[in-house]
């Protein structure tokens, strides 16, 4: 079981080290020793430090002591040759192998704005290598920002929040505090963010060579129609300044509204009686509204059904009618009550309340009265019969 169980990491292990090999490969002509860098020729800032990386290079040598030095290092200048982070005079390469290094340059203010020639030198018992660096020295570079959205177009309704997210690097060689502004459509809502939280942000500081991730909301206002609306993104640092143009896609809402006929919102009914009431549902939006559902809130013992039950499609600018069929409880006493009328239809609704005058039935008004005159019979009865006594 345990063979089993290793096969598959001998596997990759015989995977690697073809690949290892292969990577560490060179021409077996090449022999020596090397100082090499991948930028021989570099501009720094006067009053700054920079750090040039190095490797010397051992190709089919034995290992050997190899002692470090820099020559032409100009006055007031200081040239420290680093390795794992701290200064090193001497290094031992392996055979064919490199061992990496870093030259630290600390440049006085006062430095001349003059190129300048470095010798890096790696000396040991019958070799040595060298590797000229020319240094040129300069003003202050000028700030340079870039400024990315990763989804720079956007689609939604006038109800929803557009939110972008935007990269700004700092392509300067020193740290800048960035501000950024947002040019929208007139009454658009706009703020900025960090990329992770919900703190309002109107600048950022960004370290030189690096980016940092904001996101900008735009909330445009719900009465806006269907429309393709641009956005601009202005960063700004110093005497630098980039842009971005963004865009948001609105797409038609409905918007309902639900009133009585002619605006009427009162009507009468009888206790325990059904009532026709006529309601109208428009749409005042810019997209149709699909399947607009009607319900009602009542007092309690209430029946409020509807004829017809939904709206299957209501266009922008119309309207329809329904009836309200309503039933106040056999219990209601008379006077004023309140019937809340609704319609909903994908994410948007409406109500409006109904005011409902019940009167009690006639029927039962007149067995009161029928009630009341036999009450009255019965009365002058036993009066004229006890009375003659």
């Amino acid at each position: 079981m345990r063979a089993f169980a290793l096969a598959p990491i001998a596997l990759a292990i015989s995977l690697l080290v073809p690949a290892a090999q292969a990577a560490d490969a060179h021409d077996p002509n090449i022999k020596g020793l090397y100082l090499m860098t991948d930028y021989p020729a570099v501009t720094v800032r006067p009053g700054t430090t920079s750090n040039i990386p190095l490797r010397l290079q051992n190709y089919g040598l034995t290992p050997d002591r190899y002692k470090l030095s820099v020559a032409g290092v100009p006055t007031g200048w200081t040239a420290t040759i680093l390795g794992g982070g701290q200064p090193v005079a001497a290094a031992m390469p392996a055979p064919d192998k490199d061992v990496p290094l870093q030259l630290r340059l600390d440049v006085p203010a006062n430095a001349k704005l003059d190129e300048q020639t470095l010798t890096v030198k790696a000396e040991g018992q019958g070799n040595q290598a060298s590797l000229p660096i020319q240094v040129a020295l300069a003003k202050q570079l000028p700030a340079k920002l870039t400024v990315k959205a990763q989804l720079p177009s956007l689609r939604g309704s006038p109800k929803s929040n557009f939110e972008y997210t935007l990269t700004i690097k700092n392509d300067s060689g020193r740290n800048l505090n960035v501000s950024f502004a947002a040019q929208a459509p007139q009454n658009f809502e706009t703020s900025f963010t960090e990329a992770y939280g919900t703190q309002e942000l109107s600048a950022i500081p960004i370290d030189a060579g690096q980016s940092k991730d904001i996101k900008l909301k735009v909330r445009p206002p719900s009465t806006i129609d269907a429309g393709h609306f641009p956005v601009t993104v202005t960063v700004k640092a110093e005497d630098a300044t980039a842009k971005t143009d963004l865009a948001l896609d609105v797409v038609g809402q409905p918007q309902l509204s639900v009133a009585g006929r002619d605006g009427l919102l009162s009507a009468r009914a009888v206790a325990a009686q059904q009532t026709s009431i006529p309601v109208v549902i428009t749409n005042t939006g810019s997209a149709p509204a699909e399947n607009v559902k009607l319900s009602a809130s009542s007092p309690t013992g209430w029946k409020v059904t509807f004829n017809p039950e939904s709206i299957d499609r209501l266009v922008p600018g119309k309207d329809a009618e329904v009836q309200a069929l309503v039933t106040p409880s056999d219990k209601s006493l008379a006077g004023d009550y309140m019937v809340s009328v609704n319609a909903n239809s994908r994410g948007e609704s409406a109500s409006s309340q109904f005011r409902i005058t019940v009167n009690t039935s006639t029927v039962w008004g007149m067995v009161g009265a029928g009630v009341i005159g036999v009450a009255l019979l019965l009365m002058l009865g036993a009066v004229a019969r006890f009375g003659r006594r």
